[in-house]
């Protein structure tokens, strides 16, 4: 790669690389959930089954495409990392579609369907994502560069979260059924609904894919002594699964989107049943949009904090606040009046969030650039590659969690206007069990090491590495 000044439009087309995949995954946790459940109508158990089935894909999937991208052979004409995009780009798009046109009417028929479109998603999904994470080290090689660059990327982050989150609720309106036994043509038209906001996400992240794939990956060739050097599939696996800072930083990372997730998946129906939003989905639109805003200002305010008392420090402090930030949730009541302090307690989520999305990309640069120091080889996708396999049992979490409080709660088949239970049950899901995941995190980040003396050490012996194979 050259050694000359990376311009600032370079790093904003890289940047736009966040809307395809962010759009794509957090549509998802989004409106996947409260579809199959409240719309398609399977039972919670059955919703929850076919996470777990997703989450056992996960294990399979999501190291093998890592592994899969860094064995690859790098290609004049597309690289290897862009190679993988490239393959990814449409159908990346047509799934935002095909996630709702499961056939109606039948459980079984819709239960095998919803299994075979999550895993079609995230095989799909997997594919653009590490090879995207990859190609970030890999352009911008040291911390500097990379938190120069994490802003654009955050930026568009939260831009793609807040298409995902806000453009939805202006087609889908309410977000799900709250008469009770609804038809079936009122089923047939919130399906349809569902549908048409797909098509809607699904044409941005063409748009934006194609404009960050011609524009936006630059790729160094790899020479073929370093190919070779390159471990085999099990062979990097182990040596990844044994990198302590690395499982620490990531269980770290899970704990974190577990919150994130948590909050996605439940809120329209916190929204909905708890705060008494029903026809007026404008407040849901408005309540993400406002935390989504507040991390895109908070971002700089990160950057700064992260520079001036270290990314791991800042992180933890970001979570500490999380936890107190969550706690107005759970006063939060069915009157006309709390509508609007829904936004506000929302909106306070921004400010955590935008920390949480800026400081994860640049520990995990540090991460893998260790890695290059003690092993003489740079493993980009491996490590992301296990590090979104690990990301995707927050998930697999959040949903048995919510199963298990559905279940418990007497609400493991969906019916319009639930009791104090289930009432109960949704303030706990969206503040004490995200609260604990944030003090599980923050111990695992207490103990990451990668900071302080021993981080300015390796960034020493790294650019030494660097200098000399030049």
């Amino acid at each position: 790669m050259s050694e000359e000044p990376i311009k600032t439009r370079k790093r904003a087309i890289f940047g736009l690389s966040a809307i395809p995949d962010q759009l794509t995954y957090q549509a998802f946790t989004l409106l996947v959930f409260s579809y199959y459940f409240a719309v398609v109508g399977l039972d919670v158990l059955l919703v929850t089954a076919a996470y777990v089935v997703w989450g056992l894909w996960n294990a399979i999937n999501d190291p093998l495409l890592g592994a899969l991208s860094d064995r690859t052979k790098f290609r004049k004409k597309c690289g290897k990392r862009k190679l993988y995009l490239m393959i990814s780009i449409i159908p990346l798009s047509l799934i935002m579609v095909l996630l709702f046109a499961v056939p109606l009417g039948n459980d079984m028929i819709s239960f095998i369907y919803f299994i075979v479109i999550i895993l079609t998603f995230e095989l799909i999904y997997t594919m653009w994502s590490v090879n995207v994470n990859a190609v970030f080290p890999e352009m911008f090689p040291n911390e500097q560069e990379r938190a120069k660059t994490n802003i654009f990327i955050k930026g568009f982050t939260v831009l793609a979260v807040i298409l995902a989150t806000a453009l939805p609720p202006l087609v889908i309106s309410p977000m799900v059924p709250v008469e009770e036994n609804p038809s079936v043509g009122t089923i047939q038209q919130f399906q349809l609904m569902y549908i048409t906001a797909g098509l809607i996400l699904g044409s941005i992240v063409l748009i934006t894919a194609i404009i960050f794939i011609l524009r936006g990956v630059e790729e160094k060739e790899e020479c073929i002594e370093d190919f070779e050097k390159r471990p085999s599939f099990n062979e990097s696996l182990k040596s990844t699964l044994k990198n302590k800072t690395f499982l620490k930083f990531t269980l770290a990372n899970m704990c974190v989107w577990y919150v994130f997730t948590s909050l996605l998946t439940v809120f329209s129906l916190y929204a909905t049943w708890v705060v008494g939003v029903r026809e007026d989905t404008i407040f849901i639109t408005i309540s993400l949009l406002g935390a989504l805003l507040v991390a895109a200002f908070a971002l700089p305010l990160h950057m700064k904090l992260g520079t001036k008392i270290g990314m791991r420090n800042a992180f933890i402090i970001t979570m500490i606040l999380w936890i107190c930030f969550l706690f107005p949730y759970l006063l939060l009541t069915d009157d006309p009046i709390m509508k609007y302090f829904l936004i506000i307690v929302t909106a306070l989520q921004g400010l955590a969030l935008g920390g949480a999305l800026f400081y994860v990309d640049i520990l995990i640069g540090d991460v893998i650039d260790a890695d290059e120091v003690e092993f003489g080889m740079k493993r980009s996708a491996s490590y992301y590659g296990v590090n979104a396999f690990i990301h995707r049992f927050s998930q697999i979490f959040s949903i048995i969690t919510i199963g298990i409080i559905f279940q418990g709660t007497g609400w493991s088949s969906y019916k319009a206007n639930p009791g104090v239970n289930v009432i109960l049950g949704l303030k706990l899901i969206i503040f004490l069990f995200p609260a604990l995941a944030l003090v599980i995190a923050v111990i695992f980040l207490r103990s990451f090491e990668l900071h302080g003396d021993k981080l300015k050490e390796m960034r020493i012996e790294l650019q030494k590495m660097q200098s000399e194979a030049q």
